[in-house]
């Protein structure tokens, strides 16, 4: 019971540090929840399972691997915006012109999906607390939560959406902590539940080369920061670079510290139930608590993904559009298109395609950064690491397995 007490303990503590006025209002961290919140989406809950299964003790060094090829996308979009933005438009720039036209063609179609993906699962994970399965009630309640969002988006715009996202990476974020915290402290002092004894070889069974293509797939379980390059109507360049790294960072941390603590836990883990019922069955020895913390992580997950999607989304429209719809009305077209996915497909197949979008979405912005590097920036070194960035990304689509 005082393991307990600790873990909720903590929870609440950096759950209310999180939410306070003075924290919530604060424009560079609302500016880094954003990207945060895409980026420890629904790929937090299944990363652990899915690695442990695919590398077994290895996991931690393709989960590093992971987070090194999303920071060097991220190196990429930080450069666009420093350097790209303000050539894209001009006469004189076709190339540029003609990769970003492409590229906020495949990140829309993504997006569109993606915010249908993440309200579909908040639905089925909320009623799932009710008991209720039924496809149908769970398909209705989405389209709701749709139109919510996408009102409130249309009729208050960026700032009170933004709150909502706020809140609910406050909550997950102190949910993670106090996970975080219970599975070091279980493994340093022997708190609470055991895990399985580490064996001296965990082999998987998988060729290098099926190992190699799930974590190209995998990329898409880091992704989420480019968001950050369509908040310019509400946030500088300055502060969007600066807020972007500080996402990836403060993600990159807490997928790598909750892989290394939680691999003794994932012995036995397939593939076929690596989904995020796996995280919360597998580490529900640590506590009773843990179960209902990761049940309330994975709902505020999804809430602040789809939300941070549709950010992203009104903002890349409002971008592409040179103003003439604005980000309110971005919000609107987002939730339509959304609403339009979820009625007429079943997104839990195609959210494969998704993955492939963004992929070819960060090849796009990789290139477009090489070629404003080489030609206009006289940046040769920088040019190279984003020509090799853009070569991961074409990998990844034509040979990276899905990860969602």
């Amino acid at each position: 019971m005082p393991f307990e007490i600790i873990i909720v303990g903590i929870a609440v503590l950096t759950g209310g540090a999180l939410l306070l006025p003075v924290v919530r209002k604060n424009d560079l961290w609302r500016a880094t929840v954003t990207p945060l919140a895409s980026i420890i989406g629904s790929g937090f809950l299944v990363a652990a399972p899915i690695l442990s299964e695919t590398l077994g003790q290895m996991a931690v060094f393709g989960m590093a691997g992971l987070c090194a090829a999303a920071w060097l996308f991220g190196m990429a979009m930080r450069f666009n915006i420093a350097e790209t933005e303000d050539r894209v438009g001009k006469s004189s720039n076709r190339v540029i012109n003609g990769l970003d036209r492409l590229s906020a063609l495949a990140l829309a179609f993504a997006y569109f999906i993606s915010v249908a993906y993440y309200v579909n699962l908040l639905s089925a994970f909320a009623l799932r607390g009710l008991s209720i399965t039924d496809p149908q009630i769970i398909r209705f309640t989405a389209l709701g939560i749709l139109a919510v969002l996408g009102g409130i988006g249309l009729m208050r715009g960026l700032k009170w959406l933004e709150g909502i996202e706020v809140a609910a990476v406050g909550v997950k974020l102190g949910v993670i902590a106090a996970v975080l915290a219970g599975l070091a402290l279980s493994m340093a002092f022997s708190l609470g539940g055991a895990p399985p004894a580490p064996e001296a070889s965990q082999a998987t069974g998988h060729t290098l080369e099926h190992q190699a293509r799930v974590l190209l797939g995998l990329i898409i379980l880091v992704q989420g920061f480019e968001t950050s390059r369509y908040l310019g109507s509400t946030y500088s360049k300055t502060e969007r670079i600066r807020t972007m790294r500080w996402a990836q960072l403060i993600s990159t941390g807490i997928y790598i510290a909750f892989i290394a603590l939680a691999l003794p836990w994932f012995h036995g883990v397939t593939l076929d139930n690596a989904g995020e019922t796996a995280v919360i069955d597998m580490l529900r020895p640590l506590a009773t608590v843990v179960g209902p913390l990761l049940i309330v992580a994975a709902l505020m997950s999804q809430l602040s993904a789809s939300v941070a999607d549709m950010n992203g989304s009104s903002g890349l429209i409002e971008h592409e559009t040179r103003g003439k719809l604005g980000v309110k009305l971005g919000y609107a077209l987002t939730a339509g298109a959304a609403i339009g996915v979820t009625l007429f497909s079943d997104i839990f197949e195609i959210i494969s395609h998704a993955s492939r979008a963004f992929a070819a979405y960060y090849a796009l912005q990789s290139a477009s950064a090489a070629w404003v590097a080489f030609r206009h920036a006289k940046a040769p070194m920088r040019g190279t690491v984003f020509a090799a960035a853009t070569l991961l990304a074409l990998a990844v689509v034509i040979f990276g397995l899905p990860a969602e």
